[in-house]
């Protein structure tokens, strides 16, 4: 089953209409679906697909070079049928390749994890920069894709190489399958389940495909959860300390101190600076970065609503939902899952359940921001910033005056306030909330501010019939069902 990436799938399928051949970039966490996105796109539309990967470093060190021409030499033998040539470097590599493709054919070249294929070789980018010019681009029917987990060692390496300037024909980076992508993995059923069957999976294991592929639609999310989480064969269980360390190798203990300390909280880098021990410099902006381009986190700072200007610091969120479950509820348990002692009859049994995943809940939201905004009757309103929103200034009577916001969405005219919650009941309570956070909400001259609900429980009628809230959207909207 494939599910999801058509406008993708669409944008490469339009490359056939050039009569040149075409090098595209893909970058993206992992599990998140770039080799799938290719392999489906060569299902549909080549005539020949050669796949190569790069080798993944193992616990102790990461290939080396030889190792990953001879795993190159080796597919490639496997692909053309033939004996494994004795490659002796990249330029022989990428030679023998270039013999092997049909200029009768469409063909589809994937790169994968080129990070690892190529990162024990300084020379590796010089090198497929040539190969790019002197054999591959010549091929009218090829579609050439380089793609990677490594996003900064790619923006670094490749993209920002200037022998690849304005080579790129595309530059894909993927993110989560949208909410209703996602409940496509629960279907034909998935319109006679409670929302929170898939929001509380969802909000686990966020919007990545090879984690959905592990969803049993026919288990309640508690049990798929308890599969998953809080078995040592999990998937879940295992994945983060095995990605973690094949993305970052021995500097994976640093990166991970960081998103340690943003589980907890947003944060701005001269917060994180002290917390961390060291200073606000240039490594540690280095540090969030890469964490950025992973995918991890995310620093958009939205637009101060009192000037419109984009905000002056950058307060950095941790927006994977599986990384931020894990390091609030996996890891604290990881010895007695590992021992096979951490049993429970219900999640909802479990200490502090509910209030976790109201934070995943809403950060899930958050990360689905820009689909679900058309839902609060915007029109057709262009959206300049959607984000989280914190002001901690105090009120002229020395009482707190600042506010927080779980999602600030503007558009030119209007601020919408929106209230994300995850509840068994919620009453009318929610209004003098979110009313006593628009008081303190700064705008400038001429904006409107409109309350927005999102909601996942059984929401009281009379909050719906008070017309308090401009839009309320409750969790089956949220995913298309």
């Amino acid at each position: 089953m494939f599910v999801g990436r058509k406008e993708e799938l669409l944008d490469l399928e339009s490359l056939w209409k050039k009569r040149t051949s075409s090098i595209v970039a893909c970058r993206g966490r992992r599990r998140i679906g770039k080799s799938t996105l290719f392999r489906e796109f060569a299902r549909r539309t080549a005539d020949a697909f050669f796949e190569f990967e790069g080798l993944a470093p193992d616990a102790d060190r990461p290939a080396t070079n030889d190792e990953q021409i001879g795993e190159f030499a080796a597919t490639l033998a496997r692909l053309t049928n033939s004996p494994i040539l004795p490659l002796r470097n990249w330029k022989d590599a990428f030679f023998w390749l270039d013999r092997a493709i049909d200029d009768s054919k469409r063909t589809v070249v994937l790169l994968d994890e080129i990070s690892w294929m190529g990162g024990a070789d300084p020379t590796f980018p010089a090198v497929l920069r040539n190969a790019w010019e002197t054999w591959f681009h010549r091929h009218a029917k090829l579609v050439f894709v380089v793609c990677g987990s490594v996003s900064a060692w790619i923006k670094r390496n490749i993209l920002g190489n200037t022998g690849f300037t304005g080579r790129f024909s595309r530059d894909y980076v993927l993110r989560e399958l949208s909410l209703p992508e996602c409940a496509e993995f629960w279907k034909p059923g998935a319109a006679r389940l409670q929302p929170r069957e898939i929001l509380d999976v969802l909000s686990v294991t966020g919007g990545v495909p090879r984690y959905l592929e592990e969803i049993d639609p026919g288990l309640p999310a508690g049990e798929n959860i308890r599969r998953l989480c809080f078995r040592k064969e999990g998937v879940l269980f295992k994945d983060f300390d095995a990605i973690f360390h094949q993305l970052f190798g021995s500097a994976a203990a640093e990166r991970r101190r960081i998103l340690k300390l943003l589980a907890d909280g947003p944060a701005s880098g001269a917060e994180l600076a002290p917390r961390l021990g060291t200073d606000r410099n240039g490594a540690l902006g280095d540090r969030l970065r890469e964490l950025e381009e992973g995918g991890f986190i995310d620093s958009d700072p939205g637009l101060n609503p009192e000037t419109g200007r984009e905000a002056r610091v950058s307060r950095y969120r941790l927006r994977d939902n599986y990384t931020r479950f894990y390091l609030k509820y996996i890891q604290p348990r990881r010895a007695a899952i590992a021992r096979g002692a951490f049993r429970f009859a219900s999640l909802e049994a479990l200490p502090d359940w509910n209030t976790v995943m109201g934070l995943q809940f809403e950060n899930l939201v958050v990360n689905n921001a820009m689909d679900i905004a058309p839902l609060f009757g915007i029109g057709h309103s262009t959206i300049e910033s959607a984000a989280p929103y914190r002001n901690v200034r105090k009120g002229r009577d020395g009482r707190p005056g600042g506010c927080q916001i779980d999602l600030l969405v503007q558009t030119p005219k209007t601020a919408y306030v929106v209230e994300i919650k995850r509840r068994k009941e919620i009453g009318p309570e929610i209004e003098d909330e979110v009313e006593e956070r628009m008081k303190r909400l700064p705008l400038r001259p001429g904006m409107s501010k409109r309350p927005v609900l999102v909601y996942d429980g059984h929401l009281d009628p009379a909050v719906e019939g008070s017309g308090f809230f401009a839009a309320v959207v409750p969790g089956r909207k949220l995913l298309g069902l």
